[in-house]
């Protein structure tokens, strides 16, 4: 059994301003900073062997502060970027009520997904589920922590409640930045044990 220790990013100023990220790069601003170094501090204690990372910039730094203070590498991994949000990428909510009306409403009703030129959440998931048997396959009994994003984040919770994706948003509650999950792997099978 592989145990995975997956965590959101810290915050960006797209995060604080309430913009969606999607495939777009911010850094991590200073409270996201901050808070990758509590993250740090919090798991300094657990017997990790290795550090995944989406390789988008907010994961990839938050990835590094933590691993830098657990003394690991860090390897970025394609499959856990962000969810394309399309060209909702860089607005705020009301910016995205105003230009894609329908949409929007679609997205908060929680529908699978509102954004018409980006990923659905079960292609998401198609390369998101993969990438982290993968993982555990490559690290039999060792713990991971892998850094990613609300929406990758979310479709393994989906995935190991054994719920659709947009059973999934329809329950979906806020992932604070940082914000760990925690995970067991065997045989493919992916469970949540915390």
């Amino acid at each position: 059994m592989t145990r995975l220790i997956l965590a959101r990013h810290g915050e960006t100023d797209w995060n604080r301003d309430n913009r969606f990220q999607g495939r777009a790069d911010p850094p991590l601003n200073e409270l996201g900073r901050r808070q990758s170094a509590a993250l740090a501090e919090a798991l300094a204690g657990e017997a990790i062997a290795r550090v995944y990372t989406s390789p988008l910039r907010r994961a990839s730094e938050t990835a590094a502060i933590v691993a830098g203070r657990l003394g690991l590498d860090v390897e970025p991994v394609e499959p856990l970027a962000e969810i394309d949000v399309g060209a909702w990428s860089g607005l705020t909510r009301d910016e995205v009520e105003a230009r894609f009306p329908e949409a929007y409403a679609r997205w908060t009703e929680r529908a699978p997904h509102g954004f018409e030129d980006g990923e659905t959440y079960d292609e998401l998931a198609m390369r998101v589920i993969p990438a982290i048997r993968g993982l555990a396959d490559r690290h039999p009994s060792e713990t991971l922590l892998v850094v990613t994003h609300g929406g990758p984040s979310r479709v393994v919770q989906a995935h190991a409640a054994g719920i659709d994706y947009a059973e999934a948003r329809r329950r979906e509650t806020v992932l604070a930045n940082c914000a760990v999950c925690r995970f067991a792997v065997e045989n493919g099978d992916i469970r949540r044990i915390g």
